[in-house]
């Protein structure tokens, strides 16, 4: 007589079957408290019948998502270990886009929410799903505010909790894994200004400017003036709140603004940290375009960004990060974002992959969240919380991995002073 396979043996089947492979490398543990799985392995707990039938409706890693964020799917080990095994087999393994189920493997997801009784209407995603398409065209400056907004008006007592007293929302630049994220975020602010050559009384525009970390630097310093733009409400009033607490209204002006919208060039240099994320493939000439008309000759731009290192790959809309994370953003591989950048009037002066530094930033931010957590729930939800804990350890993976990396790419406008013939100016 066969022994009665249990609800844990059979969601194993189902999560084999979107993964693309019979070799799940976790334990899984159902609804009714049974475990399957080989043993040592993490353990992802399914709380409820609904999440797998988000797995019948979305297949693959938008369904896994959602039943995380809205707590039917749980992990009751190290988030790393956990997604780290994931990624290692099937589908997850592909640095490509996720592929779909085959028709027979989407029979056999089918024959086990028959069996478990998950069959029904689609589940309404989790509130903290974006929802951009009543807000105008892609990349028009209506929708990318209400894009910016989604990620960055979720509280600044929440940000604060994650990236700490630096309130610095991009990758640190790390001497050692031993630095500490605060040291290793003022190296980067540091950086970023002695690579633009800022001395007293030079003129900075920071494109997307956060909480306002880089032009108080700047001022404080180095002497420099700084207008910092966001289309951030939330970011501009804390930046704001900052500037005013460190005496600087004098030398730094935070506006919510779109940088197409910037008429008060020139700048002696401009700043792009995190932001060219948003943009979008289609808009970036206009971006570089912009820029250097914001540029005096001689002047310099720094332009930090995350890229694809799979060479082609593009942005998947229906993935978890782009649907919960950062809607309407799009990644670029570094050559195309140089090729763009570059121009007869703008030369390239370096160019510094900092990929492993942001793979320890990320892990620093997840440290953070998880010691803050109840905090985090408390001033955010606990499903934001479960987006950024999702979002920002898988991410450090990918870094890890090298399917993902990151960029300074430093250009200098001609016509003015010549360029340095070393990189002794800042290294």
């Amino acid at each position: 007589m066969s022994q009665q396979r249990t609800v844990a043996d059979q969601l194993t089947e189902a999560l084999g079957a979107v993964l693309g492979t019979p070799d799940v490398p976790l334990r899984m543990r159902g609804w009714d408290g049974s475990l399957a799985g080989p043993a040592g392995a993490p353990v992802l707990a399914v709380r409820s019948p609904q999440a797998l039938r988000r797995l019948l409706w979305s297949p693959g890693q938008l369904g896994l998502g959602r039943g995380y964020v809205a707590g039917e799917i749980d992990l009751e080990d190290d988030v790393f270990a956990t997604f780290a095994a994931l990624s290692s087999v099937g589908r997850l393994a592909d640095t490509g886009p996720m592929a779909a189920p085959t028709p027979r493997e989407r029979l056999r997801l089918l024959g086990v929410a028959l069996r478990l009784g998950a069959v029904g209407p689609e589940p309404a995603p989790p509130a903290e799903e974006a929802h951009l398409g009543r807000t105008g065209l892609r990349h028009s400056r209506r929708r990318d505010a209400a894009a910016i907004a989604h990620h960055y008006d979720v509280g600044n007592d929440f940000y604060e909790l994650v990236l700490g007293p630096s309130m610095v929302y991009s990758c640190a630049v790390w001497a050692s894994p031993e630095t500490g994220l605060d040291a290793a975020q003022e190296a980067k602010l540091d950086l970023v200004c002695r690579k633009l050559g800022l001395s007293e009384g030079s003129r900075l525009l920071d494109v997307g400017c956060g909480w306002g970390s880089l032009a108080i630097h700047a001022a404080q310093r180095y002497g420099a003036t700084v207008v910092g733009i966001t289309l951030s409400d939330e970011q501009a009033r804390r930046a704001a709140k900052r500037v005013a607490e460190a005496g600087l209204t004098d030398r730094v002006d935070i506006r919510v603004q779109d940088y197409r919208a910037v008429e008060d060039g020139p700048f002696d240099a401009i700043s792009s940290i995190g932001m060219a994320e948003h943009v979008g493939r289609a808009r970036l000439p206009e971006y570089a375009t912009r820029l250097r008309e914001l540029l005096r000759p001689g002047g310099r731009v720094l332009n930090h960004a995350i890229a694809w290192n799979a060479g082609t790959k593009t942005w998947d809309p229906d993935t978890f990060i782009a649907r919960y994370v950062f809607p309407d953003g799009e990644l670029i591989p570094l050559g195309e974002m140089v090729g763009v950048l570059e121009s007869p009037d703008l030369e390239v002066l370096d160019v510094e992959s900092l990929r492993r530094h942001y793979a320890l930033t990320l892990r620093a931010w997840v440290q953070r969240l998880e010691e803050n957590w109840d905090a985090a729930v408390a001033v955010a939800g606990e499903g934001r919380a479960r987006v950024w804990r999702l979002y920002m350890a898988a991410s450090a993976l990918a870094f890890e991995a090298g399917h993902m990396g990151v960029a300074q790419v430093l250009l200098q406008r001609t016509g003015g002073e010549l360029p340095p013939l070393r990189r002794t100016d800042w290294t």
